[in-house]
């Protein structure tokens, strides 16, 4: 009898790997049609009218539950196994970057939009065109193998990831707050992101925090005007900005413990004054703090703190700092990823599943695993022998070979999750 079992076992499973691997094949064209159809109309945070009824269309077509307009533009598309089960979710950013492409791609974006008030160019720079492309062909696949899903998969195609417009919410954050899982006991999320880093034909995941938690920084520094050729007598802020920026650089490389976890902070923006022969009253500094671990990451906010007033308060200034916490640590779920580390090995091989340092950039998807665990890995996408390029950049490019690797990949994930038992 338990040798039947374990012959039923390995046939049902090779049955689902041949049958991935071969739908995905068959619809590798279609993911790649959309891929550039995403690409060559990009639309920006919250404004993703166009590319929401693409997917949403894509969604009913398939015969799923689908929500419209959650988080603004954004879908959720909801499909039921035959049989009872757990809850997942796969996610797809959708929108694109203030950004003018510089690739001589027939398909590159021509589009523009208003950003802040200004017409500006508009890229998908991030590769969220792929990541869609990627969930809609995940999707075609799962829903052709309903009868085979021990569960529930929760497709959430989510605006405004790279930010809402000011004056506005959105993104992951909103959609949680609109309650899109309250319904439903969610168990776990998964998600990927291309990567420029690594080649076609690579999968990069590593357990814990993978991508940085951001908190804005601002810190106001007030002195005492007075005239450039006195400056004794009165206080230059212009002065105390500067020697607060080299300080504040000397908190992640002498005071926290980088053993732990790497953490960083920048300033990227100080205003002050308004000609060169006047020492002005106040400057002001605009930047971003970066961490992996929740006591680091306190512990850097105590220390900017001290530093900044102390700094200012040694040379008659006053500084106020204030912190907002913006995205919380990007972490795999330890546990979550050794269990479908073998998914992943599935479509690349284990050798082609590697480590990828730390990340100091962010992502809003750990507002998505509030409730449940998490799952996150890169989409290697550059062609091999090129370059890297850099996320953000006009030159983004993604390899068209790696769409069908993304698809399998959610795939996989989606179906060894809901069928683990």
């Amino acid at each position: 009898m338990r040798l039947i079992c374990l012959m039923t076992f390995f046939a049902i499973h090779s049955f689902a790997q041949v049958s991935i691997d071969a739908k995905a094949k068959e619809i590798d064209s279609q993911v790649i049609e959309w891929y550039r159809d995403f690409h060559e109309n990009p639309e920006l945070s919250n404004r993703e009218f166009r590319t929401s009824g693409i997917v949403a269309r894509h969604l009913e077509k398939l015969g799923f539950e689908v929500q419209k307009n959650v988080a603004h533009t954004g879908v959720v598309g909801i499909l039921r196994g035959s049989k009872g089960g757990p809850v997942i979710a796969l996610r797809a950013d959708m929108d694109a970057l203030p950004v003018k492409e510089e690739l001589d791609l027939p398909y590159a974006s021509k589009a523009k939009a208003i950003y802040e008030g200004d017409e500006v160019d508009v890229m998908h720079a991030c590769g969220h065109d792929a990541h869609m492309a990627c969930l809609m062909g995940a999707a075609e696949i799962l829903a052709q193998m309903k009868s085979q899903l021990k569960g529930t998969v929760i497709f959430v195609f989510q605006p405004a990831e790279e930010g809402a417009p000011q004056g506005e919410e959105g993104g992951a954050e909103l959609m949680i707050k609109e309650g899109i899982f309250d319904e439903l006991h969610l168990e776990a999320v998964f998600a990927l992101h291309t990567d420029g880093r690594f080649d076609v034909g690579t999968l990069a995941v590593r357990p814990m925090g993978i991508c940085a938690a951001a908190d804005r920084l601002e810190i106001k520094v007030e002195g005492q005007q007075t005239h450039g050729a006195f400056p004794w007598d009165g206080v230059d802020p212009i002065v105390v900005a500067s020697q607060i920026v080299i300080g504040l650089q000397l908190i992640p490389s002498r005071q926290l413990n980088m053993s732990i976890a790497p953490s960083l902070v920048t300033i990227g923006r100080i205003n002050g004054g308004v000609r060169g022969n006047i020492i002005p009253n106040e400057v002001t500094m605009l930047g971003t703090i970066r961490t992996l671990d929740k006591a680091i990451q306190t512990e850097f906010h105590d220390r900017i703190r001290h530093t900044a007033t102390r700094i200012a308060e040694a040379s008659n200034a006053t500084a106020t700092v204030k912190i907002t916490k913006e995205v919380p640590v990007t972490y795999n779920d330890v546990e979550l990823l050794a269990q479908m580390r073998t998914s992943l090995i599935k479509v690349v091989g284990e050798e082609n599943l590697i480590v990828p340092p730390v990340d100091m950039t962010t992502e809003d998807f750990p507002f998505l695993t509030q409730n449940s665990k998490g799952l996150y890995f890169n989409l290697g996408v550059k062609t091999p022998g090129k370059v890297i390029v850099p996320l953000h950049s006009p030159n983004y490019y993604v390899d068209e070979r790696a769409l069908i690797i993304g698809v399998k990949s959610l795939t996989y994930l989606a179906v060894d999750y809901l069928n683990r038992n």
